[in-house]
């Protein structure tokens, strides 16, 4: 009869006793096989023990000297499992495995336990020198029994084995055959600098080498413990091999490769504890934000370099001001993830780089490109530099293209056996990076304006207003961010209550209700209302809304658009990160809207160029076939589309765009002919 067959029986054998107290059924966890997925049978037995329990205030006060990644593990999960510790039950009924050196007498009228600590004690009792400690051998070494007159009872070997993780406690020394040989070797590689394991080892492996090493050497056994966190499928469910809920690895390699894959894991939450979905999208998303930037700027640099017979030179003193700038960056980004990785956060490593990587791509590449077009010496050198430091930085995260770049860059052997870069090399410009940033800020909301709005960014407007603290600071970069968000004008103001109050911003203070509400009880509801119907006033940090005074980290203020004026403005507002605001002129003359035209125009015919297979430094014919506005707007801005398309002899003509052809402006017709000259 099965175990769960025998519920019904033994309920009526109870009843027919007399001693059923109720009957029921209700839920509850129970374990099942992971395998077979059948539920498990719990089975009171015999064991032996470990008494933990008079190792506890050691293990708790050697637990202080580990670093524990994340920190919160230390007192957290793994502190809290010490501090109630039970006894461990170290016996297993198993055949296989480690036999437990204990020897038990069989008469229980002369009860004797001998626990042997060594084989030169096993060999002085049993008279033979034991060198297969395995069952059966081990099992046949028997003695008289010492404490029994009569001479009859035998001293034989418990038959339980040593429960699996007792073997993993051991690994330290067991893997040197400690302490037999190599205990030189042991004592100077002890404790281990470092380890790294699922979170649920806190109760598993990582406590059971901690007891051993707190009972046997009275120290740590890691120095720094990385407890990371559980790995999900595409399902959100846990990875399983059986519901093969995980994308095939060999198509990730194959398509990705196999740094897709490593940054991903890198780059997640999860060796800080957290979770982890495994998905192609978040795998494909590391190679766009990361992988593909590194490379798209290496073939960049290959490409320009060759074009202009470029010499390599490693020279990071340039005084132009974008080359400054990333110099700054890189140092930055030098420091930031050598701390990170110092304190083992792949985490905040990965994404130090992923910021970087976009600085480099999408603010100095694009934006130096007619530098490189030029042939600009402190360009090149600068972009060499940058380069080469960063495969070196991004080399343990992403192994393979960075030893690809590298090479490509220096000729020499490998990345990964040169020395880690000095961030103090580089020349450190504090002021330079926040006002470049603060640039970068600016053009970011500007441009956001624009997309929100429908106003593509070739269409160049009139003017941009940056009302932001210390405005003065972007004096010096007013060209930059001119040309960067294409207005003809830039005004900076300084932040003013006058200049929220004159450009229709307003401040909004919003109240943290979770600092608060301890605090202040029910009342927590009434200053919500308060702040949003704006009974509240500021004075410095000091704040008072609804009659009470709220302290720092009880509320935030920000600036908004004052939408309470319905009336039309020119003006779009856009907040930025700083606490300032922009506001970019929306008019749009017919002298702006030829000029957008023609920009549209030379993007199409680069296009066309690219499709064309032409290269970077071929001269063109161009025939343009449109409708007059657009044929207008070229011949305005002719010089201007001839300069940026390499463009030696440009006809035109009004007429129907056969073909695919494009549109430029609001969906104008153009076709393009480009000829190779």
């Amino acid at each position: 009869m099965h175990v769960f067959e025998a519920n019904k029986p033994i309920t009526q054998k109870l009843k027919d006793m007399g001693r059923l107290l109720k009957q029921a059924s209700y839920d509850h966890p129970y374990p099942h096989c992971y395998r077979c997925k059948n539920p498990l049978i719990y089975k009171a037995v015999s064991s032996w023990f470990v008494e933990t329990t008079k190792l506890k205030d050691r293990m708790l006060e050697l637990n202080q000297e580990i670093n524990w990644v994340p920190e919160h593990t230390k007192d957290g999960s793994f502190g809290k499992w010490l501090e109630n510790v039970r006894d461990w039950a170290i016996s297993r009924n198993r055949f296989w495995g480690a036999p437990i050196p204990v020897w038990k007498s069989t008469d229980p009228n002369y009860p004797r336990i001998d626990v042997y600590g060594s084989l030169d004690e096993m060999e002085r009792d049993f008279g033979v020198r034991v060198d297969d400690f395995h069952r059966p051998t081990i099992d046949h070494l028997t003695r008289v029994n010492p404490d029994d007159p009569t001479g009859q009872s035998m001293m034989v070997r418990v038959p339980e084995v040593l429960d699996c993780w007792f073997e993993s406690g051991s690994m330290p020394f067991a893997q040197v055959h400690y302490p037999f040989e190599n205990s030189d070797w042991f004592d100077t590689h002890s404790p281990g600098d470092y380890i790294v394991e699922y979170s649920g080892q806190t109760r598993g492996w990582f406590y059971t080498l901690h007891v051993l090493s707190t009972a046997l050497f009275d120290r740590p056994a890691f120095k720094t413990a990385v407890s990371h966190g559980i790995v999900l499928g595409s399902d959100g469910q846990k990875m399983s091999k059986s519901l093969r809920n995980y994308p095939d690895v060999n198509e990730v390699f194959d398509r990705d490769g196999s740094d897709a894959m490593r940054w991903f894991l890198l780059a997640s939450p999860i060796l800080r504890g957290g979770t982890m979905s495994v998905t192609e999208q978040g795998i494909r998303e590391g190679v766009r934000q990361v992988l593909l930037p590194l490379w798209n700027t290496y073939y960049f640099f290959t490409l320009y370099a060759n074009a202009s017979n470029y010499e390599a030179k490693f020279d990071l003193e340039s005084t132009d001001v974008l080359d400054r700038y990333l110099v700054a960056k890189t140092r930055e980004m030098i420091a930031g993830v050598t701390a990170d990785l110092d304190g083992f956060d792949t985490f905040g490593a990965a994404a130090r780089l992923r910021d970087f990587a976009d600085v480099l791509t999408n603010w100095y590449v694009r934006r130096s490109r007619a530098r490189f077009w030029d042939g600009d010496t402190q360009a090149f050198n600068t972009l060499y530099s940058v380069l080469e430091l960063m495969t070196r930085v991004c080399a343990p995260m992403l192994p393979l293209i960075s030893e690809e770049v590298f090479q490509g860059l220096t000729g020499m052997r490998s990345v990964h056996l040169t020395q880690w870069p000095d961030h103090e090399a580089l020349t450190r410009d504090d002021s330079l990076v926040e006002a470049m940033d603060q640039v970068r800020a600016v053009s970011s909301v500007a441009n956001g304006l624009r997309k929100v709005n429908g106003l593509r960014v070739r269409l160049p407007l009139a003017k941009l207003t940056v009302v932001t603290k210390n405005a003065d600071e972007l004096s010096g970069f007013v060209d930059i961010i001119a040309e960067e968000l294409n207005v003809k004008s830039v005004d900076l103001v300084e932040l003013s209550l006058d200049s929220t109050t004159e450009f229709g911003v307003i401040k909004r203070l919003t109240v943290n209700s979770r600092a608060l509400g301890p605090r202040v009880g029910k009342q927590v509801q009434q200053i919500i209302g308060a702040s949003k119907s704006g009974d509240w006033s500021q004075d410095g940090e000091k704040v008072i809304c609804g009659g009470v005074e709220l302290i720092v980290g009880e509320y935030e203020i920000d600036l908004v658009a004052d939408l309470s004026d319905a009336t039309e403005t020119v003006n779009l507002i856009g907040i930025l990160p700083s606490g300032g605001f922009v506001l970019l002129d929306s008019r749009v003359t017919p002298e702006l809207e030829a000029e957008g035209i023609a920009r549209d125009v030379i993007r199409a015919v680069q296009q066309a160029r690219k499709d064309a297979d032409l290269d970077v430094s071929d001269r063109i014919k161009l025939v343009l076939t449109s409708v007059q506005e657009v044929l207008d707007a070229i011949a305005t801005h002719q010089e201007l589309v001839k300069s940026e398309t390499l463009t030696l002899e440009l006809v035109t003509s009004v007429g129907d765009v056969e073909g695919e052809g494009t549109t430029v402006g609001e969906d104008l017709p153009v076709g393009i002919v480009v000829t190779k000259l």
